[in-house]
């Protein structure tokens, strides 16, 4: 019996580049030619300690040869650790454990409605999102998301979200109601273009949630876990949310997503009214305990905070000699986004293919920077002088 090597049985669901990765280790990763690329990406936000963290790699054999799942009609301490580590760093009081970030933010979106149905008595269901957002691809988060691309041939999408233009006190005051049940938003909109929220509209919706009885959800599946340079986004404005969502470097690559809510809206949750075969099981815990203990002892976020002083002196100088060609750079921490004249695929993949560096898009003409916290000074004027090249000859 022959073994099939092409990926003719697969779904057609990306536009993959023309490369197949076998191996990784720290900020380096390997094709099955042997060609060594420095992945300037972290799998998408995920890899923040670079691949297979030696700690998290040594949890990970340990509990592999322990027990791997049960299920959640059991105790388990292991999430109990988990919860309370994200509670310290966080402010908030209850987790819940899955698989995703998508099922994370599903899970934020019923922790809300629920809360106001069932523990406020309120007939609340409507939320407030924001254009050029994106929470994900289930039915629930992508018509959440304020980008129209994402919601194509999947008519009708489920009522009740409203999306208005990111950046504008406005145009919340005049949609909030006694029919908005909450506000949801990322503070640097990833996929969407690297646009941070501006601070006084942050607090303004607070606010505003505060004054309409509304809860306030952040999306954190991109930029929690230290990647902007705080433990979590929201830490940079000076509020606390009601809700929270986290995801991709919880687990150094394993799948671990969850949420994060206050005491209050917690208790919207009872058993039977929501839940996950696989969600929070020993290994995915196991993961994400390695994760931020390595995080504490690392000083993630002041750690990232350094690098993003690093990349901007390069990307400055890099703007300053091309004015013509980056038209704005944009971000906090290590989730950086370069807007240029140029199509950003084209500007990617010429670094990829001469540099062999790995970089993301983040819209036709913004080139986004996702590296690990483990980058180098090295690494990152490599990473400059890839960019100050493909800006010269694409």
């Amino acid at each position: 019996m022959s073994t099939v090597t092409t990926a003719a049985h697969l779904m057609n669901t990306y536009f993959k580049w023309p490369i197949r990765l076998v191996k990784g280790q720290g900020n380096r990763v390997w094709d099955d030619k042997g060609r060594e690329y420095l992945d300037a990406t972290s799998g998408i936000g995920v890899n923040a300690l670079g691949h297979v963290p030696p700690t998290v790699a040594k949890r990970l054999h340990e509990q592999v040869d322990t027990l791997w799942h049960t299920s959640n009609l059991v105790e388990h301490p292991l999430q109990e650790q988990l919860a309370e580590k994200l509670a310290a760093i966080s402010g908030l009081d209850r987790a819940f454990f899955c698989n995703s970030g998508a099922e994370a933010n599903e899970a934020a979106i019923k922790l809300a409605r629920r809360y106001m149905q069932k523990v406020k008595g309120e007939e609340r269901f409507e939320i407030i999102t924001f254009t050029q957002s994106f929470h994900g691809r289930t039915l629930a988060t992508l018509t959440a998301t304020g980008q129209d691309k994402v919601k194509d041939g999947f008519l009708p999408l489920p009522e009740g979200f409203i999306h208005l233009p990111y950046n504008d006190v406005q145009a919340v005051q005049e949609a909030i109601s006694s029919k908005t049940c909450a506000v949801m938003l990322e503070l640097v909109q990833g996929e969407g273009g690297v646009y941070p929220a501006e601070e006084a509209w942050v607090k303004e919706l607070r606010k505003l949630c505060d004054a309409h009885g509304a809860l306030l959800i952040i999306d954190e599946i991109q930029t929690g876990m230290g990647r902007t340079g705080e433990w979590f986004s929201y830490q940079h404005y000076g509020i606390k949310p009601d809700i929270i969502s986290v995801a991709k470097a919880l687990g150094s690559g394993f799948p671990v997503g969850g949420i994060l809510a206050t005491e209050e809206v917690a208790q919207a949750f009872a058993p039977g009214t929501h839940g996950t075969t696989f969600g929070g099981n020993p290994l995915a815990m196991a993961a994400g305990i390695a994760t931020v203990e390595t995080l504490l002892a690392e000083q993630a976020p002041a750690k990232v905070k350094g690098l993003h002083q690093q990349f901007m002196v390069h990307l400055q100088a890099i703007q300053q000699a091309h004015p013509d060609k980056v038209k704005a750079i944009r971000g906090k921490g290590l989730l950086i986004g370069l807007e240029t004249t140029q199509a950003a695929a084209d500007l990617i993949t010429y670094i990829r293919e001469k540099h062999g560096i790995l970089l993301l898009v983040a819209g036709p003409q913004v080139v986004r920077l996702l590296p690990s916290y483990i980058t180098t000074e090295a690494e990152i004027e490599q990473i400059a002088a890839a960019l100050k090249d493909a800006l010269q000859n694409v």
